[in-house]
């Protein structure tokens, strides 16, 4: 981490510098002189001038030129860099820690003998306003690094990083254009994806297995810093020529909304009794952006309905990551499974619910074991008006209870509105009938009844018993008053009546979020718990929306 920041100042500087002399030497000449004039006349350079500065033919020597000079200043930038790296990292680390790690502080930080080397250079043609280069780096280095560590524990230990190799690709963006040498205002650094980082950790005179979990708290730490901080859309901004390159920051674009609902058939991490599962949810690793649920004891299908809410900055590239662990109490906590969803999956202003098969490394995944799966309901908002997008708070689409609260003059929609709203109403429930039930008796039959009820509810609602049948038909409607739909899940049983008391078949957990936007709908679930069987339901939604008190709640 300490030498990608560092690496990467030197390495704009050094670019910035091969531009402007490789441009200085072209325009020499007639065919440079006229390039020269329709860059002073402050018509766009295109990548196909850039090309003609640097010609496909020259990259192999600008190449072995670059790593030559680097390795010749590569010492002096060691020296100068080490107590600098220091400083800045040491505030960027405490912000991605795990949570078992208290501090980490620098003890000792050189970059060592090694250079990194560039390996490959290629210009991309996709942004007419600026100039996208993408370097080729390795680095096998030797550097010396010991952090001090302190844990939550209130343990101390010295930790050194050892045996560091890197490979990946570095994307620099040339923008926007200029009428001066070198032709750009500033320069936009970032890695391309995430990048193969290797690195050991070693406790100076002891082992890093006396305290269980924390060489992967370190290495996680380490390896979210350089993922979000480095990894495009994430960018560093160097400028070059003086000016306001604000638009260049990466800013954000929405807002998406999730409800972690349940987890089912989680992996048991406890010898004695079952784990006691609790979720972090990220869209970006850092530790105030990161959400944590509270924790379900001995339970191995936890039903959380926990509501948060992330800012999205790049929704083609960036993801939602949700990483379900075991809570050891005073130990640390074990990891159960993990998962992630594209957010570019995600259709704005659509309700998108989702199961999520758990998986050991979201990264490698060679480990094919169940370990279990983790219900959410996604929701992303578009800041402002997109092209192509259809705005379901738009006046052409007939507008629902939610949509006509939360409905702005400027015919989009206002999110901190949202925050004042109590969806207050009634919900009409049809239990039309189920399919496919498992038998439970030994005629291989079943006598079903449903069991309705709102999980921050007391009231229960109850179906009447349709006998011998694994395909019952129903068509009862019950109403529930709700006092608040957005953080509110309707929980419905399907059982089996027996003479002397009832036998549990499977259940179905639901949000009332899609019910709110659309209206009414009807749809078939399918029973968890069970071996087969599906149920097929008709919702109908009568708001009575009402504000918060917002002096009373301060």
């Amino acid at each position: 981490m300490a030498f990608l920041l560092g690496a990467f100042l030197g390495l704009v500087l050094g670019v910035a510098v091969v531009m402007a002399f490789a441009r200085l030497e072209n325009t020499r000449s007639e065919q440079r002189r006229e390039l020269a004039a329709t860059v002073s006349s402050f018509s766009k350079l295109t990548v196909e001038d850039l090309r003609k500065l640097i010609p496909l033919e020259l990259y192999p020597s600008w190449l072995k030129w670059l790593n030559l000079e680097l390795v010749k200043i590569w010492p002096f930038v060691n020296e100068a860099a080490s107590e600098l790296i220091k400083t800045s990292v040491e505030p960027i680390l405490e912000q991605y820690k795990s949570f078992i790690l208290s501090s980490l502080h620098f003890s000792k930080l050189t970059l060592g003998t090694v250079a990194p080397q560039f390996t490959g250079v290629s210009i991309l043609d996709n942004d007419s306003s600026g100039i996208t280069m993408e370097l080729e780096l390795q680095w096998d280095g030797n550097p010396n690094i010991v952090l001090d560590i302190q844990t939550t524990l209130g343990i101390s230990l010295p930790v050194q990083v050892k045996n560091i190799g890197f490979t990946g690709v570095l994307r620099l963006v040339f923008k926007p254009l200029v009428a001066e040498l070198p032709c750009f205002g500033a320069v936009c650094c970032s890695l391309r994806e995430k990048s193969k980082v290797d690195f050991t950790l070693k406790v100076v005179g002891g082992e890093m297995t006396a305290i269980p979990g924390i060489s992967d708290a370190i290495e996680g730490t380490i390896r979210d810093t350089i993922e979000d901080q480095l990894t495009w859309p994430n960018r560093i901004i160097v400028p070059i020529v003086p000016g306001d390159y604000s638009d260049l920051e990466l800013k954000p674009v929405g807002l998406l909304e999730v409800k972690l609902v349940e987890a089912r058939d989680l992996t048991n991490k406890d010898l004695v009794g079952k784990s006691d599962p609790f979720a972090v949810i990220y869209i970006r690793p850092l530790r105030e952006k990161t959400k944590k649920s509270k924790t379900i004891n001995n339970d191995l299908n936890p039903i959380w309905n926990e509501h948060y809410e992330f800012v999205v900055e790049d929704t083609s590239t960036q993801r939602l990551t949700v990483k379900i662990y075991d809570d050891e109490g005073l130990q640390a906590s074990e990891l159960i499974g993990c998962a992630r969803v594209d957010l570019s999956d995600l259709q704005p202003g659509k309700v998108k619910e989702v199961w999520l098969d758990l998986v050991k490394d979201l990264e490698i995944q060679r480990d094919k074991k169940r370990r279990g799966q983790v219900h959410l309901e996604l929701l992303y908002y578009p800041f402002g008006k997109h092209e192509g997008v259809s705005n379901p708070f738009a006046d052409q689409i007939q507008l629902t209870s939610l949509e006509k609260v939360l409905k702005t003059e400027s015919n989009g929609f206002d999110v901190n509105q949202r925050k004042n709203v109590i969806m207050r109403g009634v919900l009409s429930v049809t239990v039309i009938s189920a399919e496919d039930l498992p038998p439970m008796d030994v005629m291989g039959k079943a006598d079903p009844f449903v069991v309705l009820y709102l999980k921050k509810g007391e009231t229960k609602k109850k179906t009447r018993v349709v006998t011998e049948t694994l395909n019952p038909i129903w068509n009862q409607t019950f109403d529930f008053v709700v006092e608040d739909a957005l953080h509110d899940l309707l929980m419905v049983e399907v059982w089996d009546h027996d003479t002397f008391g009832k036998d549990y078949i499977g259940r179905c957990i639901l949000t009332l979020t899609r019910v709110i936007l659309e209206g009414e709908f009807q749809d078939t679930f399918i029973l968890q718990g069970a071996k087969s069987g599906k149920l097929n339901l008709h919702f109908k939604w009568t708001p009575q929306p009402i504000y918060r008190d917002r002096d009373r709640d301060q």
